[in-house]
């Protein structure tokens, strides 16, 4: 994948210039995740340790949002792979969550 599609842009996460680091650059661990948490509208929602249907609505508007306005700049090829990379990106974003639910949950045995 091509790592110049036409655009620079400046992004909140960047420190000072240039572009915001998908992976740590030593370990090559998605740091995506850690920069979701860090988004405003995340940390109030999950502040109180639940997520109301509008917190979800929001959430969803602001990502809807963001589709809009990236999607045209995209040529076909990139098109694809962006889609790609946020199937992934869902996937693992998904597992990542299940996983630390499972991890938290209190270990009680089975007893018949």
């Amino acid at each position: 994948m091509s790592k110049d599609h036409g655009h620079s842009h400046s992004h909140s996460h960047s420190q000072g210039h240039g572009r915001t680091h998908w992976l740590d650059e030593s370990t090559d661990a998605p740091l995506i995740h850690d920069y979701a948490r860090r988004l405003s509208g995340f940390m109030e929602a999950m502040a109180d340790g639940k997520i109301e249907t509008q917190e979800l609505k929001d959430q969803e508007a602001r990502l809807v949002a963001l589709m809009k306005k990236v999607e045209p700049e995209l040529n076909d090829h990139l098109h694809e792979d962006v889609t790609h990379l946020l199937c992934e990106l869902t996937a693992y974003n998904i597992m990542h969550t299940l996983h630390e639910l499972l991890a938290a949950r209190p270990k009680t045995k089975f007893r018949g």
